[in-house]
């Protein structure tokens, strides 16, 4: 329930508990100016009258305490949502700011290793590309090039740097990163 309907549910019961406490207080008058004239069969209409306004006006009270409470309990709830929110997004910030230097600097140890194994412009471009995984066919498409040009290119590039093949090639680069610091995972 939106904040706009929760206070106009609140506004229509305490509209009620006006029009019944309002109707209990007509028939509690009636009863008395009864009770005065002496005319006891009538006060007993007026009685369970003022009793059921008093009733439905004691009923919508609670029910509008109830709507109260509830949309104070949302607010409470909205607003720490908001502040983690904030904290998650300062904490996203901070990560993506922290995280690009290190990434921009994978990357120029990456462009120096790949200079290291003398690779052309040709071969340094497949080399990225096979390291972010993408296939033969793939690079071929992005590079306008037959798949098999691809093919002598990636053995080229493994010959060059005394790789066997990809999975070499990402293990180059990636094996520090993925185990424990300092620590080196052996093969199972």
């Amino acid at each position: 329930m939106s904040a706009t309907d929760e206070r106009s549910e609140i506004a229509s019961n305490l509209a009620l508990v006006g029009v019944f406490g309002l109707i209990a207080a007509l028939a509690t008058i009636d009863l008395v100016l009864d009770l005065r004239s002496g005319s006891s069969a009538h006060a007993l209409t007026e009685t369970a009258l003022a009793m059921i306004g008093i009733g439905a006006a004691s009923v919508y009270a609670v029910r509008v305490r109830k709507l109260a409470r509830e949309a104070k309990d949302l607010r409470e709830q909205t607003e720490a949502l908001a502040a983690r929110l904030d904290v998650s997004q300062a904490d996203a910030a901070r990560w993506r700011r922290d995280a690009s230097a290190l990434i921009a600097g994978l990357g120029e140890a990456i462009d120096q290793q790949l200079e290291r194994w003398g690779l052309s412009a040709a071969e340094k471009e497949i080399a990225l590309l096979l390291l972010k995984g993408l296939s033969h066919k793939e690079i071929a498409e992005l590079r306008a090039v037959v798949e098999t040009t691809v093919r002598q290119q990636a053995r080229a590039i493994y010959r060059k740097a005394g790789l066997s093949g990809r999975n070499d090639l990402a293990a180059f680069f990636l094996e520090d990163l993925l185990g424990p610091h300092g620590a080196r995972v052996s093969p199972s």
